[in-house]
């Protein structure tokens, strides 16, 4: 069954930076969309940021735009969420999906597990 791995979060000083990785397996990586999502204590999971098969095109959450940068290396099956200058409102849990379609918010099909982002004023 596909495998989605997040790693890279931590507790950061506001202001600071980490970048996240989602290790995928089982499935054709270079052919699905990835994407980035985040759930807050107490709050819907939202969406971040997504980055396509086909073009490598790129969307962004208005919050994090300008901040935060997805990027993926399909020939290492990863997919990165380079996060800088952090805010404590970016406290969250950070979710790596995968969609077998051209999408950018929606309509994901696999999701990982979860890393968590603590950001300290």
């Amino acid at each position: 069954q596909v495998q989605l791995v997040e790693s890279g979060g931590g507790l950061v000083q506001a202001g600071g930076s980490l970048r996240l990785s989602c290790a995928a397996s089982r499935l054709t990586f270079a052919s699905y969309t990835m994407g980035w999502f985040r759930q807050a204590p107490g709050k819907e999971r939202e969406f971040v940021a997504s980055i396509l098969w086909r073009d490598t095109s790129t969307y962004y959450a208005e919050s994090v735009k300008d901040r935060f940068t997805i990027s993926r290396d399909n020939a290492k099956n990863t997919v990165y969420l380079q996060m800088n200058n952090l805010k404590p409102e970016d406290t969250a849990v950070y979710y790596c999906a995968a969609a077998s379609r051209i999408t950018t918010t929606t309509g994901y099909d696999y999701w990982g597990q979860g890393t968590q982002v603590t950001v300290s004023s």
